[in-house]
């Protein structure tokens, strides 16, 4: 399980980010995070990930306080976690194989274990066919396929996503979405900040909304209000 006790986070520059925030999200669940811009959805998934730390309160992982782990610890925490980001983050001049494959090898994984693990990840994706393929030769789907397989590789309890379907066409969206409800089927907490407002309201799932660093809405099966918003 994971829980924010309290948390408010203040960046350097005097930006209040979050603000006596409490949250709970249970092993398992899909949560959708949503809000405006600056409304403090990615410093959420920040803290998570101990990219950064809180001002004050708790942030607990399956009992521990991760607010209080060392740096060096940090690691090892992140080990737990897949993470896609919107811009997808590849290595280049790396093969679809080989960015896959990195992900593994930043972790100590055996040869043996990495030539058994990395197909089987491209082919949950549908991208075992293009393992020998460069990111340039994909499309922007494609690419965020090969982000997604390399933050599953590893095989983590939480995948924390942050605007995954944001430079993507809406087929390819919900050919991405479709991807994260199965893995989420399999056991995996999937968490994801969103502007997305079709896919929030097709998927009905928990949506926390976010508004100015206060959580101001948590419902399952919500919907994204804010008309604002761009599909």
């Amino acid at each position: 399980m994971i829980e924010l006790i309290n948390v408010t986070k203040e960046y350097d520059n005097g930006t209040l980010a979050l603000e006596n925030v409490n949250l709970q999200i249970e092993n398992g669940e899909f949560v959708f995070l949503v809000g405006s811009s600056g409304a403090g959805k990615t410093t959420i998934t920040k803290l998570l990930m101990r990219e950064e730390n809180v001002t004050s309160g708790e942030i607990f992982l399956n009992g521990e306080d991760i607010t209080k782990i060392t740096e060096k610890e940090i690691p090892y925490l992140r080990r737990k976690m897949g993470v896609v980001f919107q811009d997808f983050r590849l290595l280049n001049d790396r093969t679809v194989y080989e960015n896959v494959e990195f992900a593994m090898r930043v972790v100590g994984a055996s040869k043996r274990e990495i030539r058994r693990r990395v197909p089987v990840v491209l082919n949950m994706v549908g991208l075992n066919y293009k393992a020998k393929m460069l990111p340039s030769e994909l499309s922007g789907g494609e690419q965020q396929r090969v982000a997604l397989a390399r933050a599953l590789v590893n095989n983590p309890s939480i995948l924390i996503a942050d605007e995954p379907t944001g430079n993507l066409n809406p087929k390819t969206a919900m050919e991405i979405m479709e991807i994260f409800e199965n893995i989420n089927q399999m056991g995996t907490t999937v968490i994801m900040a969103t502007h997305a407002k079709d896919i929030v309201d097709i998927m009905h799932k928990r949506v926390i909304e976010v508004c100015d660093g206060h959580i101001v809405r948590d419902e399952i099966g919500g919907e994204y209000h804010d008309e604002s918003i761009e599909n």
